[in-house]
């Protein structure tokens, strides 16, 4: 059996806050992915704000035809206010762009963290230093 030997209080930790997980990726189906980076972000303005980024990365790398419906998206302010609605309900968002066979995908997802409060961390690791671990 698995017991807590500290058990906290609820006044030791702080609310869960929420982050904001970013991510994109190029994907050749059956074949291989490629990570082309991934943020964490504070709010929903700022992950929009990173992925923005890389999608305008992505244009800059792409023949013009493909890169017409990424240009597109960063341009299109009503869907990138339709995916802060999303994301401020607990939804995730997902932009996906074809070049070939390659699918460009970037992604939101609101993701939990629990923020333990800080007093209560220090006290413990001085307890580990005293203790020799």
């Amino acid at each position: 059996m698995l017991r807590l030997l500290h058990p906290q209080s609820p006044a030791s930790l702080r609310q869960h806050s929420t982050v904001y997980w970013s991510e994109a990726a190029a994907v050749v189906p059956l074949v291989s992915t490629h990570w082309l980076g991934s943020h964490s972000a504070t709010t929903p303005r700022l992950a929009m704000r990173w992925l923005r980024s890389r999608a305008q990365d992505i244009a800059d790398q792409l023949d013009a035809p493909a890169a017409a419906p990424v240009v597109h998206w960063l341009q299109d302010h009503e869907e990138h206010e339709h995916a802060l609605r999303l994301l401020a309900v607990g939804r995730s968002y997902t932009f996906t762009a074809f070049e070939d066979g390659t699918r460009y995908i970037l992604t939101i997802r609101p993701t939990l963290r629990l923020a333990v409060n800080r007093r209560r961390r220090q006290r413990t690791q001085g307890r580990h230093r005293a203790q020799g671990h």
